[in-house]
């Protein structure tokens, strides 16, 4: 069987990439066959299971059967967030996505034939098609092209925020100074440009992740989130500094906007980025 670059040999039991062979332990092998053999479709974890330990075998099938998934994504170079082959089927079990040509018949095996299946995970179509689910948020997954871009925008806004109050710095401190004269303003302004200065090259980190689509950007978000939460909710209050042009009502629900983006955030890259569910 074949797959993009990869050959299968069913009679040898070997992977080959480009015809050169790619080491893959006997269980995760096992378990790249019979999604091979049923493209499309999910195979079940108790399918695996069964498969691969008999009735009598005590051991934690749970993680046993992860591992030996993870191998077969570690050895087809795959990801569980972005899957070109191997996709998860959440608390369910698994589906190959890929187009597979048997060789000895020299015909291309429909992914499950009843629907078509989109190789870099996106959405099937087709009768008895399922929207995929997230594995921890339980509702239907988007295009990930769509919550990637979403995320991209709000760090282009804070960028612009960033650069648009060093650049007037001095009208910040001049209204600054109508609401806490003294030390006061010169306290907010101190804070505007320590939290830009922070924020500029985290902003561009961000985007620049996203943009190329970095595998582990949803744990190295995790890992930023509480600097990330406490920046933007200070930076939440900053229409306030524009109440006598825009009006109070606006910096308000402007505020009110702000304060709840950080979290809109963390969906996105939940979205874009979802853990498997153990």
């Amino acid at each position: 069987m074949r797959f993009g670059v990869f050959e299968v040999d069913l009679a040898s039991g070997e992977l080959r990439k480009n015809g050169a062979r790619v080491r893959l332990q006997e269980q995760p092998f096992r378990v790249l066959t019979m999604l091979l053999e049923r493209p499309g479709e999910m195979v079940t974890r108790e399918e695996l299971r069964s498969a691969l330990w008999a009735d009598d075998t005590f051991v934690d099938f749970d993680h046993g059967l992860n591992t030996a998934v993870n191998k077969v994504r570690e050895a087809l170079n795959d990801a569980a967030a972005n899957p070109r082959f191997v996709q998860t089927v959440a608390r369910r079990g698994y589906r190959f996505i890929a187009p597979v040509e048997d060789q000895k018949s020299g015909a291309a095996l429909a992914p499950g034939e009843k629907s078509v299946v989109a190789v870099n995970g996106n959405r099937e179509a087709g009768s008895g098609a399922r929207a995929e689910i997230h594995p921890e948020l339980d509702v239907p997954l988007p295009r990930r092209e769509i919550t990637r871009a979403l995320f991209i925008l709000v760090q282009v806004m804070y960028l612009i925020f960033y650069v648009a109050a060093l650049i007037r710095w001095q009208e910040v401190h001049r209204i600054a100074i109508g609401f806490l004269p003294g030390w006061g303003a010169s306290a907010i302004v101190t804070a505007v440009l320590v939290t830009a200065g922070i924020g500029i090259p985290l902003r561009c980190y961000l985007i620049a992740e996203t943009a190329f689509d970095h595998r582990r950007m949803g744990e190295k978000f995790q890992r930023l989130y509480p600097g990330i939460l406490t920046l933007d909710e200070l930076w939440a209050v900053a229409p306030f500094l524009l109440a006598e042009k825009i009006g109070f009502g606006a910096a308000f629900a402007a505020t009110a906007g702000l304060l709840y983006l950080p979290f809109s955030e963390r969906s996105l890259i939940r979205l874009a980025y979802p853990e498997e569910r153990k």
